[in-house]
């Protein structure tokens, strides 16, 4: 089993703590899905050329990310402040000058060809990636996670070109979250899954419905939790073909993620 994460990097900065953790939802899904049993995964991405970019590598190298067709661009990475409340993760804005603030990745026919080599492509709304979907979707599966991008008119950008999609909803009611659902199934996107925070999650495979609700686990550290469930879901469904099996698995790891600091660990002090 091959898989390849395209788009964003970003090293959490813990403002308490001082120190930066790698990060990014790409990133975090391809180090997932290495550790859960994935034979080869890969990363492209737009580096910085700061201490938080070399940190970021060195941390991809040791989890067996490859990552030799990324591009290096003189900016630094991005770094998102981070506040713990009640282990709970909450964002505090960044810098806007970063590596990918000022350059969007564009793919070109050598990348294409390499992406082809994977049984899945992830990605996702952090990326600046939308434009290069439709030639994306050429080369092999694409799984997309949404966040909370929900207006019909971003649905219609994304939705035709992917198989998966992600969406956090734990502020949706179930009525929404089938309304959601049955529009991505119309747009052409064949599983559509919503994490619901402690609520679990619904997910929907051509209209059927999967129910998964949460494993319980001592809540250290929220980071991560939602991009350990995307890549626990890929790598069991990659293997298994099974929607209970891959949620199962998904719950567990996501739950796993939840104990620990950092989306995957390796912190780095940072002054500031």
């Amino acid at each position: 089993m091959k898989m390849i994460a395209v788009g964003d990097n970003v090293t959490d900065c813990y403002l308490d703590e001082k120190v930066f953790y790698p990060g990014g939802n790409a990133v975090n899904v391809a180090v997932g899905c290495k550790r859960d049993g994935f034979d080869e995964v890969a990363y492209i991405g737009v580096f910085g050329s700061d201490v938080n970019a070399d940190h970021l590598k060195w941390a991809l190298g040791r989890e067996g990310i490859v990552f030799e067709r990324s591009r290096t661009v003189l900016a630094p990475s991005g770094q998102p402040g981070v506040k713990l409340v009640d282990g709970d993760r909450v964002f505090v804005s960044g810098p806007k000058n970063t590596a990918q603030h000022i350059l969007r990745l564009r793919l070109t026919p050598a990348d294409l060809e390499y992406i082809a080599g994977f049984d899945v492509c992830h990605t996702s709304c952090f990326s600046n990636i939308e434009p290069e979907l439709p030639v994306m979707q050429k080369t092999c599966d694409i799984s997309f996670d949404f966040s909370e991008y929900r207006d019909s008119a971003y649905l219609g950008r994304v939705c035709p070109y992917i198989r998966f999609a992600f969406f956090s909803g734990s502020d949706m009611e179930r009525e929404d979250i089938e309304r959601l659902m049955d529009e991505c199934h119309a747009l052409g996107t064949e599983i559509v899954g919503v994490t619901l925070g402690k609520r679990g999650s619904l997910f929907s495979r051509r209209g059927e419905r999967f129910e998964q609700g949460i494993v319980e686990t001592e809540v250290v550290d929220t980071m991560g939790a939602g991009d350990s469930f995307i890549a626990g879901f890929l790598t069991e469904f990659t293997r298994s073909g099974d929607m209970r099996t891959a949620l199962r698995y998904a719950a567990g790891v996501s739950a796993e993620t939840c104990r620990c600091h950092g989306g995957f660990g390796y912190p780095h002090p940072f002054a500031g």
